[in-house]
């Protein structure tokens, strides 16, 4: 009976493995993945070069004691707009008033030379003319007189002068313009001098913003521009300026000029473009984004910048063919364009290049093409 069991067990084992492998086999194909393709966008292209600057006011005129002295007052709220004319400070006047004082003293009593002169001038001539007196004694007198008159001159100018640095006491704004921190308080002693600045007024009607080019860009950028029909000329007219939080200036710059010299330290050059400030959010020393059209290229190839795979300095998108196959090919980009790169070589207009976006493509994957539209600058959904 236990060999029959045995039995009973080795054909039912048998009987299971049969049905099994007699089974049809069933294989999973996965569905082909969808991804957003484009055909590579072909447009004329401003390639526009970035350079950083900073901003001066159009006048930054800066404010110097012209005497010495105390520090009586000041006459203006810091960080406010001043107008020209308007009294900034005063300086202790007392020293000053004494000396015109002593100056108009000295005109007095040159006054009272001058009248003596005269009386014993107009008294002599007559006499000299009946030879009552001689003629060494009315040269003489002429040239008291002449003294006198000579006196009383230097005394004027003395009083003109000691008047003209007590005028010095009322410091006023050269200009209209936006004034700064002072640099001193009531109280504190000034000295004239070039190192004595206490404050500066800028005018910021038009804000100056100075950078530099390269020499080598700067000599390629000169021959496009002197060339016979270079679409570069006038593009100095309509310079455009990118602030420190990225937001592009609502108002276009025209460039002023060129430093006459290229700077033997860095091998730059200078450039000043003026821009209108009509809502005074530019300010003196602000560091900025210079951008000027550098380039224009007609029928560029443009395509995302998302769509480039770059690994080790080598450059490749994905190009799909007729059979919605996808084949890595390498490209050499160029300037980028917002969120696009222009292509020098390595694609034909007539290419149709994956997006990217995604790790799950792979070089020789089949897809499923999703054609979009795309432009620089605008993002795809």
């Amino acid at each position: 009976m236990k060999m029959n069991k045995k039995i009973y067990l080795l054909l039912a084992t048998a009987a299971v493995f049969l049905m099994n492998s007699c089974k049809e086999k069933v294989v999973q194909v996965a569905a082909p993945l969808e991804v957003s393709v484009m055909h590579v966008l072909q447009q004329d292209v401003n390639i526009q070069s970035e350079f950083t600057g900073q901003t001066y006011g159009q006048s930054d005129i800066q404010i110097n004691p012209r005497v010495d002295g105390t520090i009586l007052s000041l006459n203006f709220n810091e960080g406010s707009l001043v107008t020209k004319g308007q009294l900034l400070y005063t300086i202790d006047p007392l020293p000053f008033q004494t000396k015109v004082s002593e100056a108009e003293a000295r005109v007095a009593d040159a006054q009272a030379q001058i009248a003596k002169a005269k009386s014993d001038l107009d008294m002599i001539e007559p006499l000299a003319k009946i030879n009552a007196v001689s003629q060494r004694e009315l040269v003489g007198a002429k040239a008291s007189y002449e003294a006198a008159q000579a006196g009383l001159q230097a005394a004027q100018a003395g009083l003109q002068n000691a008047k003209i640095k007590m005028g010095y006491c009322r410091i006023t704004a050269p200009i209209s313009g936006l004034i700064g921190i002072s640099k001193v308080r009531v109280g504190d002693y000034v000295t004239p001098g070039p190192g004595s600045v206490i404050n500066t007024i800028s005018d910021m009607t038009d804000i100056r913003v100075r950078f530099t080019i390269s020499e080598q860009e700067f000599l390629r950028i000169f021959r496009e521009v002197n060339s016979g029909s270079s679409a570069l000329k006038g593009t100095g007219d309509s310079i455009s300026l990118k602030l420190s939080d990225g937001i592009m200036y609502p108002y276009t710059g025209k460039l002023s000029f060129a430093d006459r010299e290229i700077d033997p330290t860095t091998g730059a050059i200078t450039f000043e473009a003026a821009f209108p400030n009509p809502d005074k959010i530019l300010r003196p020393g602000q560091y900025v984004k210079v951008l000027i059209v550098t380039d224009i290229r007609k029928q560029a190839m443009v395509i995302p910048q998302r769509a480039v795979i770059e690994m080790q300095g080598i450059f490749q998108v994905y190009v799909v063919n007729d059979s919605n196959k996808v084949q890595l090919q390498i490209i050499q980009p160029g300037p980028s364009l917002a969120d696009a790169y222009v292509v020098n070589e390595g694609l034909k207009p007539t290419d149709v290049i994956a997006f990217g976006g995604t790790q799950l493509l792979r070089n020789g994957s089949f897809i499923k093409p999703k054609m979009v539209d795309w432009k620089p600058g605008q993002a795809t959904k």
